[in-house]
């Protein structure tokens, strides 16, 4: 669980994309060049963390670190013919600014050193490749890329996307239905250049199997059903309901809804696990304003996730807490104001403040937070 006894004085995030290519929607006949899609993020991130319980994080008072990073996408189309190939690369470089021995540990940048000594790095990179090809409307994807489905939500939440190495195959045959199946090996987190085995609980595997389908109803509902397994370390199902309803011009009403359960599968080298988690995020929109409702409930064991991943598929996930603790029950409210109402797009201003508690048999854990996220899309954002 993502630390969570401690107060963000200051998040910010700034990101520019730069388009280099030319989407291949442009074009009637897609092509290994004609079809490709190359763009450029330059991300400025600054993170002050104050941690109001001195006993928490080992006595360090405050983690503060500033990063610049570059994220290079590059997409090909595909070749022509019945089965088109092509090939995707991903690399990403991220440069301190500041930070030092006394306030690391922000997720920013990895960590290097021990007591005293630890200190974050001066800088860090990695280049992620995957080929990929496609028949119809079914695609076939190998290497190492950003995954990004509700059981296995990649992590952009810093200086670099957290990124997989395995296969996955897409597939949307069927009008209205995308269907999903893969197996990853391994996983580079947010804040580490290398690839590592994925763990959960004090347990390593090598192996995570994911399916799942999306049914889209209208325009305004879809619902998904997922399964997942972390190899000898547990499994996990997941229901979803996304549905807008337009309530008049310029206003809709959002509602996001899932539950996961989840136990321990095949070895269980994290022992029994026992896990229910609800979530169920509501908004309504009026013009420029957004505002929301956040309400989740952890019952039994922690949440189940790979190392590393994001927490946003459920509803109260933040910068610096997914809530997901077990027998954590949490709320929320934020409001969101788009900046395109008055001639800015792309600026979004986020304020939010959530809480929390766990059960009466634990010791009574509470967190507050507010955000101030004035952020500019990147095309690595996770969908809600």
């Amino acid at each position: 669980m993502t630390p969570r006894n401690s107060l963000s004085a200051a998040v910010f995030a700034g990101t520019l994309s730069l388009a280099l290519g030319i989407p291949a929607a442009a074009y009637a006949a897609d092509g290994f060049v004609e079809g490709s899609k190359v763009t450029l993020n330059a991300r400025n991130f600054y993170i002050n963390r104050n941690f109001v319980d001195p006993a928490y994080n080992g006595g360090q008072n405050k983690a503060e670190e500033w990063t610049q990073s570059f994220i290079l996408n590059a997409q090909s189309g595909y070749t022509p013919g019945p089965i088109g190939f092509g090939v995707d690369v991903l690399a990403g470089l991220a440069v301190k600014l500041d930070g030092g021995s006394g306030t690391y540990g922000t997720g920013l940048l990895p960590t290097h050193g021990t007591g005293a000594d630890r200190h974050p790095a001066d800088d860090f990179g990695r280049i992620a490749v995957a080929a990929k090809a496609k028949m119809s409307e079914t695609e076939l994807r190998v290497g190492e890329w950003q995954v990004v489905v509700p059981v296995l939500r990649a992590d952009d939440g810093r200086s670099l996307p957290q990124t997989f190495q395995g296969g996955m195959v897409t597939s949307k045959e069927i009008t209205n239905l995308a269907l999903y199946g893969g197996q990853m090996r391994q996983n580079s987190t947010r804040d580490d250049a290398s690839m590592e085995d994925m763990f959960f609980g004090g347990a390593s595997s090598d192996r995570f199997n994911f399916a799942g389908g999306e049914y889209s109803f209208t325009d305004k509902t879809k619902v998904g059903l997922w399964h997942a397994r972390l190899e000898d370390i547990y499994q996990q199902s997941y229901v979803q309901l996304l549905h807008v309803q337009p309530l008049g011009e310029d206003f809709a009403f959002t509602a996001n809804l899932g539950y996961f359960t989840g136990k321990d599968e095949g070895s269980a080298l994290a022992g029994d696990l026992d896990n229910k988690t609800y979530s169920g995020l509501f908004g309504l929109q009026a013009g420029a304003n957004t505002f929301y409702v956040g309400l989740q409930k952890v019952s039994g064991d922690q949440w189940m996730r790979v190392n590393g991943t994001s927490g946003g598929s459920l509803a109260n996930d933040s910068f610096n807490s997914a809530y997901d603790a077990a027998d954590e029950r949490s709320w929320q409210i934020r409001h969101d104001y788009n900046f395109a109402g008055v001639g800015i797009p792309g600026l979004v201003l986020m304020n939010r403040l959530s809480a929390a508690t766990t059960s009466p048999q634990q010791a009574v854990t509470k967190a507050r937070n507010g955000v101030a996220n004035p952020s500019w899309p990147t095309p690595y954002k996770a969908a809600p």
